[in-house]
């Protein structure tokens, strides 16, 4: 299975995120592209305007399912090695998931602002590839 991560590549702490996530995968999983690649975004039938709900998880296998801000955040967690029961836990405690997805609409709102905005577009170690070979890997 692989999966895709639509991010800001302009905010600070969603770059940093990639970073780490790509650090610790190696592009085995994760294949990544920043809202601002709008040809990548077009590729799945994204707009700007659909970029504003926050980073975007696209299934490789199946890209008509996708996850959009918190919910991308608790899949890409539960896709992580160890992270089933710890999404299985956050999401059953009553309230934390509720509080999680007040918290993230706020980051998201606000990161600039919050985290600061980079000079330039982060471009990722594991970039989506060509998708008109049918594979949208590296």
């Amino acid at each position: 299975m692989a999966y895709y991560i639509i991010y800001d590549g302009n905010c600070n702490l969603c770059v940093t995120l990639v970073q780490q996530l790509e650090s610790l995968d190696k592009g085995k999983l994760f294949n990544y592209a920043p809202m601002q690649d709008e040809a990548t975004l077009s590729r799945f039938g994204i707009t700007s305007r659909d970029c504003e709900g926050g980073m975007i998880l696209i299934d490789a296998d199946n890209p008509s399912r996708r996850w959009q801000g918190s919910e991308a955040a608790e899949e890409i967690g539960r896709l992580l090695p160890l992270g089933g029961g710890l999404i299985a836990a956050y999401r059953g405690l009553p309230g934390l998931k509720w509080l999680g997805d007040r918290t993230y609409e706020q980051i998201r709102d606000n990161r600039y602002s919050l985290f600061g905005r980079r000079d330039s577009t982060y471009q990722p170690v594991y970039p989506i590839g060509d998708c008109s070979s049918g594979s949208c890997g590296p």
